[in-house]
């Protein structure tokens, strides 16, 4: 029997639309001839990730899916991420770019917008953390594959910290999946320092960070589970849909520095102006459906609908079984997109 394709995941986050990175590692565990060895989160991408690793710990890849399926069904319960007292009520039939311009959406659009997460004084609380309190640490903190590294962004900084081991904790999740105009900074210690520093979302800063995943002991192939779709045709003209299209591009940009670097390094090896023993030469796939993405709006991403979470699973699902189809055959070969023409 040949030995398992070894991989590491690289998890963006995207609110709601992290269901489709659940129906890609769904479609993944069907797989038993490939091992994950790591995982990179972040925000969305850092709770898919726990998720699979304490259920992996727990109960192999049956164990995975169980977990993956209990994280969605809570997310599904949620309501909208910005008002959840008001949208918990109404889950809209389609998810369409329409929903957007509907009044109870708009309410909590507007209210997101003017009221700041601090004005709640004491009735302030993070959705989120029931959910992720609720994971058992002590399997996503165990040694045991895959490994963890989940990117939070400092605001005193702007600078990335990438928690690993027994530094993943709620708040470390919390804090990767903190979107400011939504919630609080999330406070944790620097173990350096002693001191408190304040994060939000780990998107700003490594969408998710890949660098972790170069190390030697991992192989060399890292599969991206790409949500925020890299290209549009039309401009878009909405107030809406621009703030939407900002923050594709913000939250692209960290990626695609990142594999601007990993293609200078191939292209530098390729020509003989780097040593292949000083560098480790890595492989990049890609798991993604921009198509479907550009079709959803910023409105799916804050209401994590169980009909949208339904299709976004699917979908992920599928784009899973299209890159096992096409692209697993370049694992531990080469890459199976073309980095430069991402690029150009």
């Amino acid at each position: 029997m040949a030995d398992p394709l070894r991989i590491n995941l690289a998890l963006q986050g995207g609110g709601a639309h992290g269901a489709f990175t659940w129906g890609v590692l769904d479609r993944l565990l069907d797989e038993k001839g490939i091992e994950v060895a790591a995982i990179a989160g972040t925000s969305a991408g850092a709770l898919n990730a726990a998720a699979f690793k304490a259920g992996m710990v727990m109960g192999g890849r049956d164990g995975a899916r169980e977990n993956l399926d209990w994280l969605w069904g809570q997310m599904g319960g949620m309501g909208d991420l910005r008002l959840t007292t008001l949208m918990g009520v109404l889950e809209p039939p389609q998810m369409a770019q329409g929903i957007e311009f509907s009044l109870p959406f708009s309410l909590a659009d507007t209210w997101s917008r003017l009221v700041s997460p601090y004005m709640y004084g004491p009735f302030y609380f993070n959705p989120l953390e029931l959910i992720v309190k609720a994971m058992d640490f002590d399997s996503v903190c165990d040694e045991a594959a895959p490994e963890l590294f989940i990117g939070a962004t400092r605001v005193s900084t702007g600078k990335i910290r990438v928690f690993s081991g027994s530094e993943i904790c709620t708040e470390a999740i919390l804090a990767s999946a903190c979107l400011p105009n939504l919630f609080q900074a999330v406070e944790i210690e620097n173990p350096e320092t002693g001191e408190t520093e304040a994060f939000w979302d780990g998107g700003y800063t490594g969408n998710p960070a890949l660098f972790p995943l170069f190390q030697s002991h991992l192989p060399s192939d890292i599969v991206v589970v790409n949500v925020y779709p890299l290209e549009r045709a039309e401009p878009p003209r909405s107030p809406q849909e621009i703030a939407d299209r900002i923050n594709e591009i913000s939250f692209n940009s960290s990626l695609l520095r990142e594999l601007r670097s990993i293609d200078l390094i191939q292209r530098l090896m390729d020509e003989g102006e780097l040593r292949r023993d000083r560098m480790k030469r890595v492989h990049v796939h890609m798991i993604s459906d921009d198509k479907l993405m550009r079709e959803l709006s910023v409105t799916t991403k804050m209401m994590p609908m169980p009909s949208v979470l339904a299709r976004l699973k699917q979908a992920g699902r599928d784009a899973a079984e299209r890159f096992l189809e096409q692209g697993a055959q370049h694992i531990g070969k080469r890459n199976s997109v073309d980095l430069k023409q991402m690029f150009d």
